[in-house]
């Protein structure tokens, strides 16, 4: 996500613009990023105790959903990237753009934020928190739960108000990477956010800005700059992303392997940053079609329906799972693997039928018409059709 799992644009790519095949596997990875936060929420309810592990270490590797948070904010620097990528790095209209982001995404996470309130109010709220209030629905309703606290209504809408920050300063770092390049936008950007982490420690005000995620900034830059091999030439085009990019996750998953849980998540600010490169070149292996077959598994049919409603997914699912452990699970079925099991069984297939019929209303209209004219005028047409 954010979009996060919102950003799905369809892409032409080709060596020349018109060359290069399609660009396949992007739905794919944010169908199994969704799955793999829905899953992380599931094992935190069946093995309490979280940031320590207490399951079998085959599970182990669900206690760093967080990373998929990461996947997803990279992903979305992508994804916006394609389009200037293939104009120069040139934007276009910043009003237009501000319009079809805030298009895309409010609609769905309002819906999402009544639903999510409805829940906790009518039968529980998130786990470790507060019953959300009138602030709470200010807040969340403004997108300022990074900057405010108040009981939250959802545990994956910390990540939207991160992503939509991001998008107001997308503009400024077209700019600089169309004029200074992208080593210097890279630099830059690295540089502030590895000076906050420094300092942090040390300085409260400083420290009052880890609120904000601050790394998540390099992870979309990156991401962005990974948008550039769809206009590169042939012998950057063709370099072995995939190999690249297991070669930078090697050094951080094995940091992490021998650290531990409660290490890691503690130094989730550091880890985000060493983690980012390796999916930064995975994105661009993928665009460049390899490997094959990791490519025609992301491009499956059933991944690729996933992707296309992802969104609402990552928007609805933590209530369902929650309602789904809480009245049907606990206490009912031992804990652990066999809860953990047990709530991922019926919460899963739950979650991913409510998400998709959830896209119907409140996702997929706002990315089929661009305003409300243009939805009012299909609504219209439907009732005639259906009047008919």
């Amino acid at each position: 996500m954010t979009a996060t799992a919102a950003d799905q644009p369809t892409v032409v790519v080709a060596k020349t613009a018109l060359e290069r095949p399609r660009l396949v596997g992007l739905d794919g990875i944010r169908g199994v990023a969704a799955l793999c936060v829905m899953l992380h929420h599931c094992w935190l309810l069946a093995f309490p105790g979280y940031p320590q592990t207490h399951g079998p270490l085959w599970l182990a590797w669900l206690i760093y959903g967080h990373l998929a948070v990461v996947v997803f904010i990279t992903l979305s620097g992508f994804s916006l990237g394609v389009a200037p990528a293939r104009r120069d790095w040139q934007l276009g209209s910043a009003k237009r753009f501000a319009h079809r982001r805030a298009w895309r995404i409010l609609p769905p996470y309002w819906a999402a934020l009544i639903f999510s309130l409805a829940i906790a109010w009518a039968i529980v709220p998130q786990p470790d928190t507060p019953v959300p209030t009138g602030k709470s629905v200010v807040i969340y309703g403004l997108l300022l739960q990074d900057v405010f606290g108040s009981p939250s209504p959802n545990g994956a809408f910390w990540s939207i108000a991160i992503e939509a920050q991001l998008y107001v300063v997308f503009p400024l770092l077209l700019v600089i990477l169309r004029r200074a390049g992208a080593i210097v936008l890279l630099t830059a950007v690295t540089l502030v956010v590895a000076t906050i982490g420094v300092l942090a420690p040390h300085v409260h005000l400083v420290d009052m800005l880890l609120r904000f995620t601050p790394e998540f900034a390099v992870l979309f830059t990156l991401g962005l700059i990974a948008a550039g091999v769809l206009r590169a030439g042939d012998r950057v085009y063709r370099l072995p992303y995939h190999w690249l990019a297991l070669l930078a996750a090697a050094p951080v998953i094995a940091l992490m392997a021998v650290q531990g849980s409660v290490w890691t998540i503690t130094h989730y600010f550091w880890v985000d940053l060493a983690f980012g490169p390796a999916v930064a070149l995975l994105l661009a292996a993928v665009a460049t079609g390899r490997p094959r077959p990791l490519v025609r598994f992301l491009d499956t049919r059933p991944l690729r329906s996933l992707g296309s409603f992802s969104y609402s997914l990552y928007l609805t699912h933590a209530p369902i799972v929650v309602v789904v452990y809480t009245q049907l699970i606990d206490g009912r079925v031992s804990a652990g693997v066999p809860a953990f099991f047990a709530t991922a069984a019926i919460a899963a297939p739950l979650a991913v039928a409510f998400a998709w019929s959830f896209s119907r209303f409140f996702e997929l209209p706002f990315q089929r018409y661009r305003n409300w004219a243009a939805l009012r005028a299909a609504m219209r047409r439907t009732e005639l059709t259906s009047a008919g």
